[in-house]
C-alpha cells in the first residue's frame, strides 16, 4: 500500500494547474511558429489574469463530467459531452464533432477522414486523469484512452495522451524525471514515433548536446508541416535548414520531444524547463503548459516562482467551451485554480476507493502518511505502483514489463462494456462500405466474469441488407474467471446491392438463455462510394 499525505497532493494538484496555467500563458504569444525563441519570461502585460487556456478547458469539462456521469464515464460518454460543449471546428476537434454527429462512435470519430490525428490536442488534456488516479498509471492510462481516441483515434496523438497520463500520474511518488519518462514509455507501443521521439531527446541529453541542436535533431527526423502549412511561419535560419516542409497533421511527435526536452535541459528549475520548451518552437502553448503541470506535480506548488504566479493570479479563463449550459455562464466550471484542485481530489477519493487500488490519501496528522517506505529507490516506488483494478489487466510492475491499454490492439473499431461482458467491433480499419461490397465486421465478446455461457446473437438489419453467414446464431464464449481476456469471435459480412443513404445503422441484440440479460451494440457504416 502507498500512502500519500495529503499535504503533499493537493500541493501537487495545484502545482499541476498553476504550472499549466503559467505555461499556457507564456507560450501562446509564440504557437506555431518554426523558430528558435529568446524568451526568459512573459512577454505581455497581462494584468493580473491568465490568457484564455484551451489545453486546460477541456479538462474542465470532464471534471463536470466525472462529477454529473460519476467516475465509471468512458469514451462514449465523454463523446456526448463533446458534441454538447466542446466549440471549436478547427483540425481534430472539428473532424471528431463532424464525425460524432454523424453517428461515428471512439476511436473511429477520431481515424476517419482525419488528417489532424497525429496532432497535439489530446496530451495537452492528459492531467486530470493523473489527478484522479495518483500514483496509479495503469488507471490514468486507461481514462487518457477513453478521452484521446475521441479526436486523435488511431493517430499518434492518443499514444502521446497515455504517454503522458502514466508519466504524471507516477510523479505522485517518483521526482527522478528519467525513471517517469520510462513509465510513459511503457504504456505506448514502443515502435511508434512519440517513443521514439522521446527517445531521441534522451539521446541528445545525454549526449551533451545543447538544447538548440536536441531541437534541431527532433526536427530533422519528426517534423511535420508548418501551421496551415504556411510557409512563411518558419523562420529564414529554420528554412536555410529545409526545416519549412513535412506532412499536415504530423505534429505531436516533434512536440512530445520538445516537452521531453524542456524538462530535461530544465534540470529541475522551473524557469528553465518552460522557457526552453518555449525556445524550441512549434506548439508552445501545449508544451510550455504539459512542462509546468509536470514540473507542478513532480516537485509541488511551493517550487514555483511567486513571479511567475502574480502576473496571472489564480483565476482560470475558457476559450473553447459552450457555456450555456454549464451553470450561468459557465459557472459550473471552476473558476480558479484552488478550486480545480479541491474538486479535482474529491473525485481522486471516489476513484481510488471504488477501484480498491493500493494507494490512499491520508491525512497529515496521521503518523507515517508518507510513500517513505520506498523513497529514494525509484525502482522500489515504480516497483510498488501495481494497480489491482480490472482495467489495468496486468499485475506486472511496471518497470518490469511495458504495458499498454490493450485496446491499442482495437484502434480500427469501437468497444462497448456491460456488467458481465465486453464487446468490440471491428471494422477491418475503417467504416466504410460500398455498393455490391461485401462488408467485413468482426464481433469479439469478451467474458468479464466467472461463468461461461453461450451467446446469442441476432443483428437488425435495415431493409434491403443482408447479414452472412446469417442474421442469428450463437456463440460460446467460456470463463472469463479462470481464463483472464477469455473471448470468442465471429466475422460477418455486410452487404446490399445499393447504398441509399450517408449513413446505415445496424443494432446487434446480445442476449444468454436463461438470463434476462439484454446487450445492444451499435453498429454503423458510412457510404463509401465517393470515397
Amino acid at each position: 500500500m502507498i500512502t500519500l499525505s495529503l499535504q503533499d497532493y493537493r500541493s501537487k494538484v495545484l502545482g499541476c494547474w498553476m504550472g499549466k496555467n503559467i505555461g499556457g500563458t507564456l507560450g501562446a504569444p509564440f504557437e506555431w511558429r518554426r523558430k528558435v525563441n529568446d524568451v526568459s519570461f512573459y512577454t505581455q502585460d497581462l494584468g493580473g489574469e491568465p490568457l484564455p487556456n484551451d489545453d486546460l478547458d477541456i479538462q474542465l469539462l470532464w471534471l463536470v463530467a466525472l462529477e454529473e456521469q460519476g467516475i465509471d464515464l468512458d469514451a462514449h460518454t465523454l463523446a456526448d459531452y463533446w458534441c454538447l460543449y466542446v466549440t471549436p471546428h478547427w483540425a481534430e476537434y472539428g473532424t471528431a464533432k463532424n464525425n460524432m454527429r454523424s453517428g461515428l462512435l471512439p476511436p473511429l470519430s477520431g481515424t476517419l477522414n482525419n488528417v489532424y490525428k497525429d496532432s497535439c490536442g489530446a496530451f495537452i488534456r492528459s492531467e486530470i486523469w493523473a489527478c484522479i488516479a495518483p500514483a496509479c498509471p495503469q488507471v490514468a492510462a486507461w481514462y487518457a484512452y477513453q478521452d484521446a481516441i475521441l479526436d486523435h483515434g488511431n493517430g499518434e496523438g492518443t499514444f502521446a495522451e497515455v504517454f503522458c497520463a502514466a508519466l504524471e500520474s507516477a510523479a505522485f511518488v517518483l521526482n527522478d524525471l528519467r525513471a517517469l519518462i520510462d513509465i510513459g514509455l511503457s504504456y505506448i507501443p514502443q515502435e511508434c514515433a512519440v517513443a521514439g521521439a522521446a527517445r531521441a531527446a534522451i539521446a541528445s541529453y545525454e549526449s551533451g548536446r545543447s538544447w538548440q541542436e536536441a531541437r534541431d535533431a527532433m526536427l530533422e527526423d519528426y517534423r511535420g508541416s508548418t501551421h496551415a502549412g504556411v510557409p512563411e511561419l518558419t523562420s529564414p535560419t529554420d528554412r536555410e535548414k529545409g526545416f519549412h516542409t513535412g506532412p499536415r497533421g504530423w505534429d505531436v511527435p516533434s512536440n512530445i520531444g520538445m516537452l521531453v526536452t524542456g524538462l530535461l535541459y530544465g534540470e529541475g528549475e522551473f524557469d528553465r524547463t518552460l522557457c526552453t520548451a518555449v525556445n524550441c518552437g512549434e506548439d508552445t502553448d501545449c508544451t510550455a503548459a504539459t512542462a509546468g503541470a509536470i514540473f507542478g506535480l513532480m516537485h509541488g506548488i511551493e517550487a514555483i516562482p511567486e513571479r511567475w504566479i502574480a502576473p496571472i493570479g489564480r483565476r482560470i479563463k475558457t476559450a473553447c467551451l459552450n457555456l450555456g449550459e454549464l451553470g450561468y455562464f459557465g459557472a459550473q466550471l471552476p473558476q480558479d485554480v484552488d478550486e480545480m484542485t479541491r474538486r479535482t481530489e474529491e473525485i481522486a477519493q471516489q476513484v481510488l476507493a471504488a477501484r480498491n487500488l493500493p494507494v490512499r490519501l491520508v491525512d497529515d496528522a496521521v503518523p507515517g502518511a508518507r510513500p517513505s517506505s520506498e523513497e529514494g529507490s525509484s525502482e522500489a516506488v515504480a516497483g510498488a505502483l501495481v494497480a489491482r483494478d480490472p482495467y489495468a489487466r496486468t499485475l506486472d510492475t511496471l518497470l518490469a514489463k511495458p504495458f499498454a491499454p490493450p485496446e491499442f490492439d482495437n484502434l480500427g473499431g469501437t468497444i462497448h462494456r456491460f456488467d458481465f461482458f465486453e464487446v468490440a467491433v471491428d471494422y477491418g480499419g475503417d467504416p466504410l462500405v460500398r455498393d455490391g461490397q461485401p462488408k467485413p465486421v468482426t464481433l469479439c465478446i469478451r467474458n468479464l466474469y466467472k461463468v461461461q455461457d453461450y451467446v446469442n446473437i441476432h443483428w437488425y438489419a435495415p431493409p434491403g441488407w443482408s447479414v452472412s453467414p446469417a442474421p442469428d446464431g450463437k456463440l460460446f464464449v467460456p470463463c472469463g474467471w479462470l481464463a483472464l481476456g477469455a473471448s470468442a469471435a465471429v466475422t460477418f459480412e455486410l452487404s446490399t446491392e445499393r447504398i441509399e443513404a450517408p449513413v446505415t445503422r445496424f443494432a446487434v441484440e446480445l442476449t444468454i438463455t436463461g438470463r434476462p440479460t439484454v446487450m445492444l451494440v451499435p453498429v454503423m457504416l458510412v457510404n463509401g462510394n465517393l470515397v
